[in-house]
């Protein structure tokens, strides 16, 4: 096959993604790379984070409402005594607290209020529109507008160490969740702030960190390479209908 040929490779190809990338660079990294016409994801990893994206590939972008609204496993690293615009540490710090008292004892006695069926108010610097108008360009403007609760499944949601200010956790929460959010709102409870420092996806619906490819890997994969490193439809009965030639 030439080079230059575009293939038409359909699947699912669950990346480890890295960090400081979005979610965007890695889709189009694959798709320049092999020359796949259509590549789309399941479900937004923000740039500090890593782990699990799921890409998908031709006419598996069919499949992204349906892949992105699984449950997903997370761990992560909160920082106390730091409020960022973004609730994360690549925002700008808008206020900070005296953090020392609080320890692990402190935090697990307060997550049964974050745990179960709960309401969270997505942060201004996301993707949700405002009027057409997506909220982190109204953000970089200094504009803040009002956003509506949204009700999200936090199945599971535990402290594991801590050093200092830094304390790590793990999660397992529904789609259109905001672990940078869910933290943030700790830190208010807690009374001394809190921001995300860390986050990796561990998994997303049935992929997990270890069915995932790295991006330094597919640097060195041939397209030959790549397609054992997809899964087809066929792993997906539900979706076999796609398996048909188009009309």
């Amino acid at each position: 096959m030439n080079s230059n040929e575009i293939r038409s490779i359909d699947g699912v190809l669950p990346v480890d993604k890295p960090k400081s990338w979005t979610s965007h660079d890695v889709c189009a990294f694959v798709k320049k790379r092999f020359r796949i016409p259509k590549v789309g994801h399941a479900g937004t990893l923000d740039p500090l984070a890593t782990g699990v994206l799921v890409l998908l590939l031709g006419r598996a972008t069919k499949l992204s409402q349906e892949l992105s609204s699984c449950d997903k496993e997370y761990h992560g690293t909160l920082e106390l005594g730091v409020e960022t615009d973004s609730h994360d540490r690549d925002g700008r710090v808008i206020q900070q607290a005296p953090w020392e008292g609080i320890n692990l004892e402190k935090i697990r006695g307060i997550l049964p209020a974050f745990v179960g069926e709960i309401e969270q108010t997505p942060p201004m610097i996301s993707a949700i529109r405002y009027k057409g108008v997506r909220l982190y360009h109204l953000a970089r403007r200094g504009t803040v507008v009002p956003r509506e609760k949204r009700k999200i499944m936090v199945h599971e949601f535990r402290m594991e160490n801590q050093a200092g200010p830094l304390v790590d956790f793990f999660a397992r929460v529904s789609k259109g969740t905001y672990l940078r959010t869910l933290v943030h709102d700790v830190g208010e409870v807690l009374g001394c702030h809190a921001t995300l420092n860390e986050l990796r996806r561990l998994r997303a619906g049935d992929f997990r960190l270890e069915d995932s490819v790295t991006v330094d890997t597919l640097k060195s994969l041939s397209p030959a390479d790549l397609e054992r490193h997809i899964y087809s439809f066929s792993s997906f009965p539900v979706y076999s209908f796609l398996d048909r030639p188009p009309a």
